[in-house]
């Protein structure tokens, strides 16, 4: 018995520090400095307004690239985001291209209103530093990178939102920079996807995507496939989670677990490896207190290294203690991301196939 528990801890141990490593290096590589020529447009598609909605923004018009754009599109022409747009004088347009992911029919309508060479997609609630452009697109000045995403760090209102980015800072940043050490390289994030025109128009358009839930892994995984390289940039935006109640984190997290194993079936079969909490708990059970000690040890060094060094996250420095609670709450989330074909989104519930297309839409009343 003391083999089998002491084999599963090892592996979890090495995964821990193979995180720790990748935190480092990412925090201590230096960025790109390469200037960028081509104007940039930035496409932000819009759904309500909510929490730090004109922050984000206002964050995007005051950059300093000197030639950018920033489009925004909505498909509801009494979207409550309207009044702060115009407030803040911002180029918005009507969208009413419809497809199956809400999100991307508003892509696909923007996209005809760009004006340069350089796309840059995030979401509407994405807070950037003011060289966001600059630094961003300066990887792209490699010919052979075609994606630049990035991570993000998340603050909450609530206790629910709060523990959520607790996951965000201590799991998610932390499995994303060991991806490409392991071989996974086609990721894009929802935060910031940038790329080149052509290379949209060469992988079939938003159009291509328009019918998969996980847009932003597809458009960064077909543009992976034409040849080219998928980076993290160095710089971490913001975002705010808004979920009021333990039921909405829940459906929210399931929701991206589902997602993921559609998308990475493998992957996500794979994900127990990372699971350090929950195997530190069954060696202390089994009376192997220093094998226990020992790995989450390393699992709190790998929280803070992801979480502040990498996220500069002051939940994790809040809530330090909460990362083995946290731990096993997302154990509980892997499990039921594990069966089931539906996802609750926007006061709808999805239905997937097994590549993650939407195929049917349930409006919740």
């Amino acid at each position: 018995m003391i083999w089998a528990i002491g084999l599963v801890c090892a592996v979890a141990a090495a995964y821990q520090i193979l995180a720790i490593f990748a935190c480092l290096r990412h925090a201590m590589r230096e960025p790109s400095r390469k200037p960028m020529s081509e104007g940039v447009s930035v496409l932000k598609p819009v759904r309500g307004f909510h929490a730090g909605f004109d922050q984000a923004i206002l964050s995007h018009l005051k950059q300093t690239y000197p030639n950018f754009e920033l489009l925004l599109g909505y498909r509801d022409p009494a979207d409550s985001a309207i009044p702060e747009i115009i407030r803040q004088r911002a180029t918005h347009w009507l969208c009413p291209q419809t497809a199956p992911n809400g999100k991307v029919g508003v892509l696909m309508d923007l996209v005809k209103q760009v004006r340069y060479p350089i796309i840059i997609v995030n979401d509407a609630d994405i807070v950037v530093p003011p060289d966001y452009l600059r630094d961003v697109t300066a990887e792209l000045a490699d010919p052979s990178v075609g994606v630049v995403t990035c991570l993000y760090r998340a603050e909450g209102d609530s206790w629910p939102s709060r523990f959520e980015a607790l996951g965000v800072a201590t799991d998610f940043a932390p499995s994303a920079l060991v991806a490409p050490w392991v071989g996974v390289s086609e990721f894009g994030f929802g935060s910031t996807l940038a790329f080149r025109r052509a290379d949209l128009e060469a992988i079939g358009g938003f159009e291509a995507v328009a019918d998969y839930l996980a847009d932003d892994y597809q458009i960064g995984a077909r543009i992976h496939r034409l040849g080219r390289r998928n980076v993290i940039s160095r710089v971490v935006v913001k975002t705010r989670l808004n979920a009021s109640s333990w039921r909405a984190v829940w459906e929210h997290q399931v929701r991206w677990a589902r997602t993921i194993r559609l998308s990475r079936p493998g992957g996500y079969a794979g994900l127990p490896v990372t699971f350090a909490t929950l195997w530190a708990v069954l060696a202390a059970v089994a009376g192997f207190w220093w094998m226990a000690l020992a790995l989450l040890a390393l699992r709190m060094a790998m929280g803070i290294a992801g979480g502040w060094f990498v996220s500069r996250s002051k939940e994790v420095l809040t809530y330090f203690p909460l990362i083995p609670v946290r731990d096993l709450y997302a154990v509980a989330v892997w499990a039921a991301g594990l069966t089931g074909d539906t996802v609750e989104w926007g006061g709808q519930t999805l239905r997937l196939d097994r590549d993650g297309r939407i195929i049917e839409r349930i409006v919740r009343h």
